[in-house]
């Protein structure tokens, strides 16, 4: 970050903050030295994601446990929205009932999970970072390499593990449903056709599909929580500039207005977001039950 005793410059604040809380396998600190490493781990979103997991979980689990047959309460009623709404999504998409046992659960899952981590973008962009500097400072390390970023969702390491979950569900069911070979079959076979000369394309065409769906689903949710985290920076970095140019005055008013207006805009974003790759692997999913 900046030298011992030097406030951060624009540039500097937004790279320390766009710096994973990164390891390797044995969880030693180490540097990603290229765009796709597998021996580095962004530990701060294998942890957040978990803890936030967890509490979705037990958000259900709550639910499920004081769930009464009388007028149900506003939470409970929020949570049967929310199960009917993601039930009658299921069955839009998937029609094989059998399926739909272990498919809608998992559905409600990634929803509920995916809001919740979308929604740590809601919490303000410097506190869990600082509290940790406070942590790594106070255990004797420098706090200027202390990196932390809460919103696994921007992150493209968790949103394309999260979409090559659904690549392998899908290529677990179709095989499944329609065998083993009848899979290879349709492999080989769609869209153009069963010519011989014809399966090397048909294989092809198959390939590119299912990188296609499995990269855009991904890139979808980590390109817009990743705009949405950067648009926080910014507006912080917007009331910095005015308390240097107009001597605080106007501070707290550009980060009122600025702040309050992305941030009710944002409500609708994670939430949107959420629903789009809820839905996207319900699609894919169904898909995977049909043929070409």
């Amino acid at each position: 970050m900046a030298a011992e005793g030097h406030a951060p410059t624009a540039s500097e604040y937004i790279v320390h903050h766009l710096q994973h809380w990164q390891v390797n396998w044995g969880l030693e600190p180490v540097t990603q030295k290229a765009i796709v490493d597998f021996n580095v781990i962004n530990l701060d979103s294998v942890l957040w994601a978990l803890a936030v997991g967890v509490i979705g979980c037990l958000v259900l689990w709550l639910a499920a446990r004081k769930a009464t047959a009388g007028v149900p309460g506003r939470f409970q009623a929020a949570v049967e929205i929310l199960v009917e709404m993601v039930d009658s999504q299921a069955k839009a998409n998937v029609h094989n009932a059998q399926s739909r046992k272990f498919i809608a659960p998992l559905a409600l899952t990634v929803f509920v999970w995916i809001f919740l981590l979308n929604a740590m973008d809601m919490l303000p962009v410097d506190l869990l970072p600082a509290l940790w500097a406070q942590a790594f400072e106070a255990a004797g390390h420098d706090p200027h390499h202390a990196y932390m970023r809460v919103v696994p969702t921007a992150d493209l390491s968790t949103t394309l593990g999260l979409s090559t979950s659904v690549l392998l569900l899908c290529l677990f069911y179709g095989i499944k449903v329609k065998g083993l070979g009848g899979w290879g079959h349709e492999l080989i076979t769609a869209p153009f056709g069963a010519h011989p000369v014809l399966w090397p394309i048909n294989l092809l065409m198959q390939v590119i599909e299912y990188l296609a769906k499995t990269v855009s689903h991904g890139m979808r949710l980590f390109g817009n929580m990743y705009a949405g985290e950067l648009v926080f920076m910014l507006i912080a970095l917007m009331g910095g500039a005015m308390a240097a140019s107009f001597s605080g005055v106007l501070l707290p008013v550009g980060h009122i207005i600025a702040g309050t207006v992305w941030a009710i805009f944002h409500i609708l974003v994670i939430t949107l977001q959420a629903f789009i790759f809820m839905m996207l692997t319900l699609i894919y999913l169904g898909q995977a039950h049909e043929g070409h």
